[in-house]
């Protein structure tokens, strides 16, 4: 952002007709923000660029509250039980003082939910913890220990079935992890918006993280206050297009896989290295996001990536390579068709830029940890659990090479090994590989057209099971939109 900032107060407050007065060029910004507000749209270069300083109302002051986030989550934990007691036949939700009782005395257990149950919906659920303690002005370490009290309290109050220590891992911190991506993305939407973001951007950030919205719709305007994002370098796609499956092995419980199918992908860099004015000093100051959807009842979603920097610091090699390492957080889920895999990790690692020549740049993302991994044949399978958990070694290493604004091309290889810590209790591993290629070259302005492909392998063996080995490869055509005509390369 630019730095001069102290020459527009009183413009700004003319150009947004916000009638308090007299106008001091400092005002206090928790005071400024509490004022009544003004039906205006407001001024995006006034709010952008003038008055950066005043975002840093969230978090201070009545922005910020211990009590609330708490009320947020058991009141949508009890609405939520409520809505699966009138849906749902099963008693696992008709709760009450004699289901509790048993529940925090009985042990904790593994529970044989289905697959996309546990991995997917329950990181949700922890999002939607996330997001009200976050909007509530809360800091992320603040808002992770909400997420594991409404974990634990769903598990105890919200079921009557005994406590289960997977979904108190995933839903605490796969969705601390899924839920800040989800809320920065929110966040900078409405920030982008200037003081009163009009109805489209306030729609947005809802559909993004509706806890956040939420909170800002139900306290009035105590929580209007927008977290500020210390403007990072962001790169952002959306692709809609068609694809084609070319290999597919042991298909396994699910039947015929589509031949063709539509697909859409979103992805977001947020905080690329490189950007002098920009620090890396609160979890997901930088975090890459990803999510595909195809038209399979199968493989819905066909996955959700989520790398985002814990802790960590920039670094730069000479004058051409910018980057920042430290420990990241991970969650993936990947359920492509025949098989499905989902993990929550730690990982040590690095994200960087090298400038090749003025028009040649190479991004990357190289990390190293473990995480707690569930993988099986059955994706959404109602019955038949066939998954299993344990520790799992993993691995990611991503590139792109950008072509100035003509194309880029990006590759990602995964890899997860789970090993003998699984639910059944026998010796068994499994080996996961996800890689994917793809081509995007610009047409006109924003818009582009690429192909990708995209393959998955599991070889699994069990000593109660038969040996499985699964692979499946699509190729795909897109249309994408691109934020950055220069694909995300950052300029230093």
């Amino acid at each position: 952002m630019p730095a001069s900032t102290t020459s527009a107060p009183t413009s700004y407050f003319a150009l947004d007709k916000v009638s308090i007065g007299a106008v001091d060029p400092v005002v206090e910004t928790s005071t400024w923000l509490d004022r009544p507000s003004d039906p205006g749209t407001g001024s995006l270069a006034a709010w952008a660029f003038e008055r950066p300083e005043e975002l840093q109302a969230w978090g201070k002051g009545r922005g910020k509250s211990f009590l609330i986030p708490a009320v947020d989550i058991v009141g949508f934990e009890f609405l939520l039980n409520q809505l699966n007691r009138q849906f749902n036949s099963e008693d696992v939700y008709r709760t009450d003082f004699a289901s509790i009782e048993h529940n925090l005395h009985s042990g904790w257990v593994i529970d044989n939910d289905p697959f996309a149950t546990n991995q997917f919906l329950h990181p949700y659920q922890g999002s939607v913890y996330h997001g009200f303690a976050r909007s509530a002005g809360l800091n992320y370490w603040e808002a992770l220990g909400y997420d594991f009290g409404g974990s634990a309290l769903w598990e105890i109050a919200g079921e009557t079935v005994p406590p289960s220590l997977n979904d108190q891992l995933t839903t605490t911190f796969a969705g601390s992890f899924l839920g800040e991506a989800l809320f920065r993305m929110a966040s900078r939407v409405l920030e982008v918006g200037g003081e009163r973001p009009g109805f489209f951007r306030r729609l947005g950030a809802a559909l993004i993280s509706p806890s956040t919205s939420f909170n800002r719709l139900a306290y009035g305007e105590r929580f209007d206050g927008v977290f500020k994002s210390d403007d990072p370098a962001i790169y952002t796609r959306v692709g809609v297009g068609a694809s084609r499956h070319e290999q597919i092995r042991q298909v396994g419980v699910q039947g015929n896989v589509p031949e063709n199918e539509f697909v859409g992908e979103f992805a977001i860099d947020y905080g690329l290295p490189g950007k002098p004015t920009y620090d890396y000093k609160r979890p997901f100051d930088y975090f890459h996001f990803e999510a595909t959807a195809v038209s399979s009842i199968h493989s819905l979603p066909e996955d959700v990536a989520i790398q985002g920097l814990l802790c960590g610091s920039k670094y730069e090699v000479g004058h051409s390579y910018r980057g920042v390492w430290g420990l990241y957080g991970g969650f993936d889920y990947i359920s492509p068709e025949v098989f499905a895999v989902s993990s929550t990790s730690i990982s040590l690692g690095t994200t960087g830029q090298w400038w090749f020549s003025d028009e040649l740049a190479l991004q990357g993302t190289a990390t190293g940890g473990v995480g707690w991994t569930a993988a099986g044949t059955v994706a959404d399978a109602a019955v038949d659990r066939d998954y299993h958990y344990g520790i799992s070694p993993q691995a990611l290493v991503a590139l792109r090479v950008i072509f100035g604004k003509v194309a880029v091309l990006d590759m990602t290889g995964r890899d997860f090994y789970v090993g003998s810590l699984a639910t059944r209790g026998n010796e068994n591993s499994e080996t996961i590989l996800r890689g994917k290629i793809a081509l995007t070259v610009r047409v006109y302005g924003r818009h582009a057209i690429g192909v990708q492909y995209v393959a998955s392998s599991r070889d699994a063996r069990y000593s109660d099971l038969p040996d499985t080995t699964q692979s499946i490869g699509a190729v795909s055509v897109f249309y994408t939109y691109i934020s950055d005509t220069k694909f995300g390369a950052v300029e230093w």
